[in-house]
């Protein structure tokens, strides 16, 4: 199958932008591959504190026998339950090297805050600046630099791409991602989502809606609901950074260790063929800066939009992109959008689960759909010498050894179906732009009826502002509801999924509303039209600080629109609002966001990443 030519002209234009950052990229990529091994070229006393602590055997493999020696990165912490299961992986991992007459260390921990902790309080202010701790801390461990090769052990929000912009800053390393697979089904999402719209509105109490959650959220593994937690692992699975499947397989049982011990397999150059003939060297597994090219970059876009994944992805992934040398902008995911069709219902898009997700066909199902469909570069560099043809399959054991499956079809087409009749003609972001900047809106799980919303704007300082004037009954109309001073220069641009039972109480009344906000709220509008990450900010002098309550918003997803009804030479005499200074002394101290300052001065905006590094 050829490749889609919008998706042949959208690498194009990215690799032509991208030439000079990328050719130097490569250029240091390629000057640090040169050098000598690490335990050859440091000094005595360097070697010797490296391995102090090895076994023995490990020791003198390394040194004496060159041995490759894999560092692992661990975001284990048993806080988030999708990283629980992370706590032994090092052992796992240590146990299958020494097969392979390898060596592996880990190499150093990075921090990982779960966002449902920290949801509306202080701490949501550090999650998204967490992603460069996490990408800084990746290059302490990493910089001891005595590894050929590097296992990540991450799976949530922002600790993937915080895992894979630290890797790619060591683009010479082969790298391969290792997850830890979901929860069990619990109590479905939408009667989560039932319950906390009914305490919104005071229909229940603390103790039904905390049995509701507990019900969701009740054991170790990711989180069910199709977040950025889980969208992370669909796309490392269209990069070809995973064993083939890896993504959706449950913690605990024989599959998911199996697929953890073939990650150390194919990190070394060996690997497991699909039929399960039993590991071989298989040629070198690639350095990751050379997987991750703008077509890699491509397919990862693909995917997210074949799937209605997580909106933070716009943000990280052009991070991410940056960290290789690679330039992409929302305008490249909204023509991508227009082509890639919807292949998967998951919640917030639909009723389904991941597990459910995974019983229907999966990561392999959508993946072996896109390729046949020449949606995804089929010439790409993956982590296994069969490239990203192998991820169309999904694994199993047979007789106790792993093997793979090809994808069949679809086991139930309410949840995925094939791209020659999906959920949409067309992918579930979109891009809005007019006078009040750019954002994007998620419009895959969006009523058609809702895609256009006109109404007078109430204005809002804080999330806390608008759940109080809902509780006094004051938002009981259609409106727009705009909640400003929350973008990266702010406050750190905050996931704002308060918000989301008391708009989603007032639509259900039969009111047109609507969010904008320069703040973050992932997948989790839910059928609320939302347009979110509005750049420039409201805090660095965007269109958002000269609305006023009672202008009229419009807000139209279908021409990909955000305007404001006021005439040219009103809007532009306006002064600009400044934060009120509450607000910032508040956004500024307090549970360690003082620390973040520097961060908070120096992010880019939303469209360019939000990254702080530069």
């Amino acid at each position: 199958m050829n490749t889609h030519a919008t998706v042949t002209a959208v690498t194009a234009r990215i690799r032509a932008r991208s030439a000079p950052a990328r050719s130097a990229y490569l250029e240091r990529l390629d000057a640090m591959a040169a050098r000598t091994r690490g335990s050859d070229r440091m000094g005595c006393a360097n070697v010797a504190h490296a391995f102090a602590a090895m076994p023995d055997d490990d020791r003198f493999k390394v040194v004496a026998e060159r041995a490759p020696n894999i560092g692992i990165v661990n975001a284990y912490n048993d806080m988030l339950s999708a990283h629980q299961p992370l706590q032994r992986y090092p052992d796992v991992v240590k146990e299958e090297a020494r097969r392979y007459g390898a060596t592996a260390q880990v190499a150093g921990g990075v921090p990982a805050m779960c966002d449902g902790v920290t949801q509306g309080l202080p701490g949501m202010e550090l999650s998204l600046f967490s992603r460069d701790v996490i990408a800084m801390a990746t290059a302490v461990a990493l910089t001891h630099d005595l590894f050929d090769g590097a296992l990540m052990l991450g799976v949530c929000d922002k600790i993937v791409p915080g895992l894979l912009i630290g890797a790619l800053h060591f683009g010479h390393l082969p790298t391969v991602f290792v997850p830890a697979g979901p929860m069990p089904s619990g109590l479905s999402n939408s009667a989560k989502a039932k319950v906390r719209e009914q305490a919104a509105q005071g229909l229940v109490g603390r103790r039904e809606l905390l049995e509701a959650e507990s019900a969701a959220y009740h054991a170790a593994g990711t989180c069910t609901f199709y977040g950025t937690a889980n969208s992370n692992q669909m796309l490392l699975e269209a990069m070809g950074l995973h064993v083939p499947s890896t993504a959706f397989v449950a913690p605990g049982g024989p599959l998911r260790e199996a697929l953890t011990r073939e990650a150390a397999r194919t990190v070394l150059g060996w690997g497991t063929a699909l039929d399960g003939t039993p590991a071989a060297q298989r040629g070198a597994c690639p350095p990751i800066g050379r997987i991750v090219d703008e077509r890699c970059i491509v397919n990862a876009m693909v995917a997210l939009l074949a799937t209605g994944g997580s909106t933070n992805h716009l943000i990280h992934w052009v991070a991410v992109a940056r960290a290789a040398g690679i330039a992409i902008d929302w305008n490249d995911f909204e023509a991508l959008s227009e082509v890639v069709p919807l292949l998967a219902r998951v919640y917030p898009n639909g009723s389904a689960d991941v597990n459910q997700f995974q019983a229907a066909g999966g990561t392999g199902f959508v993946i072996r759909e896109l390729l046949d469909a020449g949606l995804m570069h089929e010439d790409v560099l993956t982590v296994r010498a069969g490239g990203i043809r192998d991820y169309a399959h999904e694994p199993l054991l047979a007789d106790e050894a792993l093997a793979w499956r090809p994808s069949g079809p679809s086991r139930d087409e309410a949840i995925v179906r094939p791209a020659a009749a999906p959920f949409s003609a067309t992918g579930g972001l979109k891009l809005l732009q007019g006078r009040l900047g750019r954002s994007v809106i998620k419009v895959s799980s969006v009523p058609d009826d809702r895609h256009v919303i006109e109404a007078p704007a109430r204005i809002f300082d804080s999330q806390e502002d608008l759940q109080k004037a809902f509780s006094a009954g004051e938002l009981e109309r259609d409106l727009v509801c705009v909640v400003r001073w929350q973008g990266p220069q702010a406050n750190g641009m905050p996931e704002l999924h308060k918000l989301t039972p008391p708009l989603a109480v007032l639509q259900g009344r039969g009111f047109k509303v609507a969010l904008v906000t320069d703040g973050r709220m992932s997948g989790a509008s839910g059928k609320v039209p939302a347009a979110i990450h509005l750049t420039p900010e409201a805090a660095a002098g965007g269109p958002l600080a000269r609305l006023r309550d009672g202008d009229v918003v419009r807000l139209d997803a279908t021409a990909g629109t955000l305007d404001v009804q006021v005439p040219d030479t009103e809007w532009n005499a306006r002064p600009l609002a400044t934060m009120p200074e509450a607000l910032r002394q508040v956004a500024g101290h307090g549970l360690g966001r003082d620390l973040f300052a520097g961060m908070r001065r120096n992010a880019a905006t939303a469209e360019e990443g939000a990254p702080t590094w530069l």
